[in-house]
């Protein structure tokens, strides 16, 4: 069956979108492909057609669950058999899975980079016929770009398991040095690189400035009807906003990192589905959620670059039909920008202190404990050396990024609790029930009233010193309210783990890399200087700027974007001002007349506007007044 053939009986299209053909093509030929497409452009048709049209399967390593499992539905939806291997299968469920690939008839497997590593899928991966492997969102791959995930790193290593299989890299956005590390990291041969203009001829990009964001937020969905994004970086934000547009008859609902996978999972359905009209998320919402028909992206807050903001605002008007990109932007978001990047960075003194801190914390030698793990409790160590909770993060990502320690996943993903009550029932539930009483009322002294309005973060060690219990009894305690009704529990799965990768280094001889850190963190605020500049801007259109961004230099105006639509407006009524200028100088051609004679003949329609024509029309000395206050022409 032909490609043609193919795009037709199981897609229903009779052509294929800009650049997908050349992109099969090269695949099919075995050449390796960097292909940018924008968002909504078509990437994963790249990718699936090649496969179906070969013997074998596609491996398509992707980095979110939620794109895995959605475009497996899809596929088999379609009547293709796909598989995805992820975290929280059990072993038996992988085993089974692995088995299909190799047996069966699987036609795709997607994965994400993590498992690469594993020796069971690399054992169990020579023995499929894998035909090729695609790289989904592979601006992950570098450091350089706008969400850099180590992990994908490992895909260069693994491809040396199949030396002879094309490979198949595919994003909606990397600068021309974000292409250049995605084709060095995944280590590309003979590459081939096509890029389709960035260019959303139907989406309008706008930056509105204001004091009151959440009143224009509300007056733009009045205005604007349809299913919209809107982004906050917050997740207490996320929430008190939905919640205010549901109350003024907005349906809408909240997403973000914090809440459980099931919760996360019925939000997005509710959504997709259109049961719900706004979807309020910070930017754990979005990658892979393909809903054509958005009309309004709207960001209440600014993101760290503007990589990040085009592939969310991307994420309006999918179906080509008019959608608008709008950023709401209050004086001094900008400086807030350049201080969260900054707090980033802690000074390199207070990094060797953590450092420092750490060797005494496990008792470590100078020398000793390359390789070792230790179970490690970050709210402890914090309060045991009285070191700030941001910096001592950041200082910890340091340390990783250098190579010095490795945090486990489970640091990343700490334990998390909410309240499934409001105050009034759980103030009922503990008059009920003394015995939870005291432990309730500790965990709202530890952790605050925002218990109630989201996840939050827990420690049961810290919760465990306070009630003077020890943690086992703590999760006893939590996991009995939950089964009440009280609370949603999400405890973290293992303790955290922190490795010495390298022997203890003496703190004050640490070997940082100075330069690269330096160099970083000037990248960083370069981005941030490019997403200030880009709202500032009131003169180009915005579309221009962010093809140029992306190394698309072009002379192209989109026409709809809020500088575009002003310069229009300006020019229309600079147009409407000329002939309103002529008018007045015909009616002063049969002679000298009086102001009031010449506003009554011409009755304009905004008689302060024309008097300004009239003064205006006296200093180029086009007319003048004579003796008795009569205008003449000069």
């Amino acid at each position: 069956m032909t490609i043609d053939e193919l795009l037709k009986q199981v897609w229903g299209y009779d052509v294929f979108r800009p650049m997908q053909r050349e992109i099969i093509e090269s695949v099919l030929a075995g050449h390796d492909v960097l292909a940018l497409l924008p968002t909504g452009g078509g990437k994963s048709v790249c990718f699936q057609v090649p496969a179906l049209a070969q013997p074998g399967l596609c491996l398509v390593i992707s980095p979110l669950i939620a794109l895995m499992k959605d475009q497996v539905e899809n596929l088999r939806k379609r009547g293709i058999h796909a598989e995805a291997v992820y975290s929280g299968m059990s072993y038996r469920q992988i085993d089974h899975t692995l088995d299909a690939c190799i047996y069966g008839d699987v036609k795709f497997l997607y994965v994400s980079p993590e498992r690469l590593r594993t020796e069971l899928f690399r054992v169990r991966a020579k023995q499929m016929k894998i035909n090729l492997i695609a790289v989904d969102e592979a601006h992950c791959v570098s450091a350089w770009g706008y969400d850099f995930r180590p992990p994908y790193l490992q895909i260069a290593e693994f491809r040396e398991l199949f030396p002879k299989l094309p490979l198949l890299a595919l994003t909606a956005t990397a600068t021309r040095e974000v292409k250049a590390d995605i084709v060095q990291k995944l280590a590309m041969r003979n590459e081939r690189i096509f890029q389709q203009s960035f260019a959303r001829p139907n989406l309008s990009y706008s930056i509105i400035t204001t004091e009151d964001k959440e009143v224009r937020l509300q007056k733009i969905l009045t205005n604007v009807p349809g299913t919209s994004v809107v982004y906050a970086r917050s997740r207490r934000r996320t929430q008190a906003i939905a919640n205010e547009l549901s109350r003024r008859g907005i349906p809408a609902t909240f997403y973000h990192a914090g809440l459980s996978a099931s919760d996360r999972a019925m939000r997005q359905e509710a959504w997709l589905k259109g049961r719900i009209r706004v979807m309020v998320a910070t930017n754990a919402f979005g990658m892979g959620i393909d809903k054509p028909d958005v009309r309004t992206v709207i960001h209440l807050d600014l993101p760290d670059t503007l990589e990040a903001y085009f592939q969310e605002a991307g994420r309006g008007g999918r179906d080509g039909e008019k959608a608008y990109a709008v950023a709401l932007v209050a004086p001094g978001d900008g400086k807030e920008l350049v201080k969260q990047v900054e707090q980033q960075y802690p000074e390199l003194d207070f990094v060797r202190r953590v450092y420092q801190c750490l060797a005494n914390y496990f008792r470590l030698a100078i020398g000793a404990g390359e390789g070792s793990s230790y179970d490690f409790d970050l709210n402890d160590f914090q309060s045991t050396f009285g070191l700030a909770t941001t910096e001592t993060y950041y200082a910890l990502k340091i340390l990783e990024s250098e190579g010095f320690i490795q945090m486990s996943e489970s640091y990343h993903n700490p334990s998390k609790l909410h309240f499934t009550v409001n105050s009034r029932e759980l103030y009922e539930f503990q008059v009920r029930n003394e015995r939870f009483d005291g432990f309730t009322k500790l965990l709202l002294r530890l952790y605050g009233g925002a218990l109630f309005t989201e996840y939050l973060i827990i420690s049961e060690s810290a919760i465990a010193k306070a009630f003077l219990v020890s943690e086992a009894e703590v999760r006893t305690l939590l996991y009995r309210l939950e089964e009440l009704n009280v609370i949603e529990y999400d405890p973290q799965k293992t303790k955290p783990q922190l490795t010495f990768i390298t022997a203890r280094y003496d703190a004050a001889g640490l070997p940082l890399s100075v330069r690269a850190i330096a160099a970083r963190r000037d990248r960083d605020l370069s981005k941030v200087q490019a997403m200030i500049a880009y709202v500032g801007n009131t003169t180009r259109c915005r579309t221009q700027l962010l093809l140029e961004y992306f190394d698309e230099s072009t002379d192209y105006e989109c026409g709809i974007c809020d500088t575009c639509v002003a310069r229009k407006k300006a020019r229309q009524t600079a147009g409407s001002m000329t002939q309103e200028k002529q008018r007045i100088v015909d009616a002063l051609a049969s002679g000298p007349i009086t102001i009031q004679q010449l506003v009554a003949r011409l009755a304009p329609k905004n008689e302060n506007a024309f008097l300004l024509l009239v003064r205006e029309l006296v200093s180029e000395e086009v007319m003048a007044y004579d003796a008795l206050g009569n205008l003449y022409l000069r």
